[in-house]
C-alpha cells in the first residue's frame, strides 16, 4: 500500500528522508478510518499496529522509534528500537541511520529537525505546553550534544491547528503572557471579547528562532479545518465523537 504524505523542501536534503502522514491510506475503520497510528487510542490495537507497520515501511524500515508523549518539555536519544516499553517524553533525536524517529499529533505541532552535514535528526511534539515550557529547545540542545550546529538545523513544523481555529479563552492568554508579555503577539482578537485566536504555529516557529535554528517553515496545512486529510480532537470534541486518531509525522536517516 502507497501511503501519501507531505514534505518540506526545507527538509529535502540528500541522505535524509522524512514525511508528514496524514490520515489517508491504512486499514483503521470508523472515527479512526485510515492511517491512526496512536497506541493510545480506543482504536482495534492490531489496525494501529498495522497502520505502524505501513508507515515504517514507508521509510524501507521494520519500526517506527515514538516516545509515550505527555505533553512535557522532554525529549530522548535513540540508536534502535527502544529496550522497553517507550520512555515519556515528546521528542525522539538520533544520529543513527534506519532509526524512524516520529512524533504523533491530532492538532499538536510535530517539529521535524535536520542538521544535513552532522547527519543528526529530530522528531518533536510541541503542543502549547510543551511548545511554551521548551520542548523544542531540549530538542535541539540534544541534536548539538550529538554534532549539530544551530547555524545548519533546519526545521519543518506539520499539519496543526491554524490560527483561525484555535479558539482560546483569556486564561490561555494569561498564562502565556505570565511566561513573556511578548507571547501576546500570537493571539489575534477572536469572536468573543473574551476569546481569542492562537496562532500555534507561528509560537512554534518563534521558539525554533530563539533556540538558533534560522531556516524553518510552517507546511501551512490546519488539521481541524481538513477532515478528509487528518484527524483533529478539536474537531472531534466539537462533534461530540469519544476519540480521534493520531498523525504521524517522521524522520530518518539513510545509511
Amino acid at each position: 500500500m502507497t501511503l501519501p504524505v507531505l514534505t518540506s523542501p526545507l527538509l529535502d536534503v540528500t541522505g535524509v528522508r522524512h514525511a508528514f502522514f496524514t490520515r489517508q491510506g491504512g486499514v483503521s475503520t470508523g472515527i479512526y478510518a485510515g492511517l491512526n497510528v496512536g497506541v493510545g487510542s480506543g482504536d482495534d490495537p492490531a489496525a494501529v499496529q498495522e497502520n505502524r507497520r505501513l508507515a515504517a515501511a514507508h521509510f524501507g524500515a521494520r519500526n517506527l522509534v515514538t516516545a509515550y508523549q505527555v505533553h512535557s518539555a522532554e525529549t530522548r536519544i535513540a540508536d534502535g528500537p527502544w529496550a522497553a516499553d517507550p520512555p515519556q517524553a515528546d521528542g525522539v533525536i538520533t544520529a543513527t541511520p534506519g532509526v524512524v524517529c516520529g512524533a504523533l499529533a491530532a492538532d499538536c505541532a510535530p517539529v521535524l529537525i535536520v542538521d544535513p552535514e552532522a547527519r543528526v535528526v529530530a522528531a518533536a511534539h510541541a503542543g502549547w505546553k510543551g511548545a511554551l515550557t521548551g520542548v523544542v529547545e531540549d530538542a535541539v540542545t540534544r541534536m548539538i550534544g550529538l554534532g549539530a550546529r544551530r547555524d545548519r538545523l533546519r526545521a519543518a513544523v506539520g499539519p496543526c491547528i491554524g490560527p483561525r481555529s484555535y479558539e482560546v479563552g483569556l486564561e490561555f492568554l494569561d498564562r502565556f503572557t505570565a511566561v513573556d508579555p511578548g507571547h501576546a503577539r500570537y493571539f489575534s482578537v477572536g469572536a468573543a471579547p473574551d476569546k481569542r485566536q492562537f496562532d500555534l504555529p507561528a509560537f512554534v516557529l518563534a521558539r525554533l528562532a530563539a533556540a538558533g535554528v534560522r531556516t524553518a517553515e510552517w507546511i501551512g496545512r490546519d488539521t481541524c479545518a481538513e477532515p478528509d486529510l487528518f484527524f483533529s480532537n478539536r474537531r472531534a470534541f466539537k462533534q461530540g465523537e469519544p476519540d480521534y486518531g493520531r498523525l504521524l509525522s517522521a524522520i530518518m536517516l539513510e545509511a
